[in-house]
């Protein structure tokens, strides 16, 4: 049971980090693709950003494969990790701690599993098993001070960004929009909706109509 437990751990979570993966390298599954998360690393201070975006795409996708796979444990959670650490650092610090509110909630929790799976393995149910490898104990020592040397290399060299920044204003913003709806609300009728579309405009008055 123990080895079906690990392999829908890594099943789960090592698919949804390819597609993050995949995201960000091909932009697959609804993704922005590799020109637009360079220009994100650019703004987080992370330059050069395509060099940033590779590591960070790769990081997730190959890890994310090697994980699901089991093979070459413990490489793809380490790779993984690696992304989720500067992930935590750098698009997260000074959040609170749940992803509603921009945290580090969701890092934190793949975090935990990387370090889960590093020190278990991946498990009889794995490509490792089925070929006969295991790489020694070494490689998870060697490849944590890698990991936590790369990162904290990458935050010394960053400069400061603007892309929080900029996300807090598009939020801010939105939701001031939305308040602003909900007052209107409370004493509109059917009478006054030419009226708001030529003071709000038509997104706005839709976006009235779907609010509960």
């Amino acid at each position: 049971m123990t080895s079906l437990a690990l392999l829908v751990l890594r099943a789960t979570v090592g698919s949804l980090l390819a597609g993050h993966g995949g995201q960000k390298l091909f932009g697959w599954f609804g993704g922005r693709g590799f020109t637009a998360t360079t220009g994100w690393m650019e703004s987080m201070g992370l330059r050069p950003g395509h060099r940033w975006a590779g590591l960070a795409g790769l990081s997730e996708f190959g890890g994310g494969v090697l994980t699901a796979l089991g093979f070459l444990s413990p490489v793809g959670p380490l790779m993984s990790m690696g992304a989720m650490l500067m992930a935590t650092f750098k698009a997260h610090a000074g959040k609170p701690i749940w992803g509603t509110a921009g945290g580090a909630e969701l890092p934190l929790t793949n975090i935990a599993v990387q370090t889960a799976l590093v020190a278990t393995g991946p498990g009889a149910i794995s490509l490792d098993r089925l070929l006969g490898i295991r790489l020694p104990r070494w490689v998870s020592i060697v490849g944590l001070g890698a990991v936590v040397a790369g990162v904290w290399y990458g935050l010394r060299q960053s400069q400061p960004g603007t892309v929080a920044l900029a996300d807090d204003a598009a939020e801010a913003e939105f939701v001031a929009e939305v308040d602003h709806i909900a007052e209107l609300d409370a004493g509109i009728g059917e009478d006054d909706l030419h009226a708001e579309l030529a003071v709000e405009g038509p997104a706005i008055a839709a976006m009235r109509r779907e609010l509960p």
